[in-house]
């Protein structure tokens, strides 16, 4: 079985909320192939969290970032710059749009929620890479995470498909800047899973149950599978990829048209 050694690689993980959050699924495997890894947190609530999740970690970096504060990311980097004077990957898991961006209709979106999910969700991407790239004298890899709505309607998601839409422009942009440093950028466009902040989307269970029906797979995907994704990209794996959007969600975005019945679902179908 083919296997990464990531031993020596350092890394920072922002996102992580608790054991259901995506990042955390990203930062498992990194983790288990002997990455050394940061992570960042927003507000004291968390850290208790945090810090249980990464007792058996080797010597994890714990540290308090507010995306929206140039000086909080000022700090971040210049932890991480005194600590390991280096940095290999990074995972931008941060997104936030105000509850009522998805409980009302799109067009009754206020100026201040809109740059609010602008800031959070798309102009952290930008901020995080600035300070991060800096850091990566030896090339990178750094990967977000996005959604399908960033280029379809999806019902309640709202204003953070719009956001979406503006993280998967920057990160083209970004690619581009930093393609001959060698450090790439990509993001993942996961299924709906369920975690704390799939909760603020009026609906999300309908979704979620619709998503896994008429998914190519007939199944929802799993936070693991993302993370192995994650994986692949932040890894030597990964070393031709940059400037894309991975869907992660059993196929879900390639079907153009859904029908009640597909040939072939039902055992012993052999119609042409």
């Amino acid at each position: 079985m083919f296997s990464v050694d990531l031993t020596g690689k350092k890394g920072l993980i922002m996102g992580v909320t608790n054991h259901r959050s995506i990042a955390w699924s990203i930062a498992k495997p990194l983790a288990e192939a002997g990455a050394q890894l940061a992570f960042s947190y927003q507000g004291d609530r968390l850290k208790p969290t945090l810090e249980k999740l990464t007792a058996d970690l080797d010597s994890p970096v714990l540290a308090e970032c507010d995306v929206t504060s140039d000086s909080d990311l000022d700090q971040l980097f210049a932890t991480l710059e005194q600590t390991w004077g280096r940095l290999d990957f990074v995972v931008h898991a941060v997104a936030f749009a105000p509850t009522e961006t998805f409980a009302r209709p799109f067009r009754e979106v206020k100026r201040d929620d809109w740059h609010t999910a602008m800031d959070v969700s798309a102009y952290s991407l930008v901020a995080v890479t600035q300070r991060a790239a800096k850091l990566m004298t030896d090339g990178g890899s750094i990967v977000t995470l996005s959604y399908l709505a960033a280029e379809k309607v999806v019902p309640h998601y709202n204003m953070m498909g719009v956001a979406k839409a503006a993280l998967e422009a920057s990160v083209r942009y970004l690619a581009y800047d930093l393609g001959p440093q060698e450090v790439r950028v990509n993001a993942i466009s996961a299924g709906p899973v369920r975690t704390v902040a799939a909760r603020s989307i009026a609906g999300f269970g309908d979704m979620y149950s619709e998503a896994g029906r008429l998914s190519m797979m007939n199944r929802n995907i799993t936070a693991d599978e993302v993370g192995q994704m994650a994986f692949a990209l932040l890894s030597p794996m990964g070393g031709g990829v940059t400037g894309e959007t991975l869907y992660v969600d059993a196929g879900f975005n390639a079907i153009g048209m859904f029908l009640e019945e597909r040939q072939g679902e039902d055992e012993g179908d052999t119609s042409a």
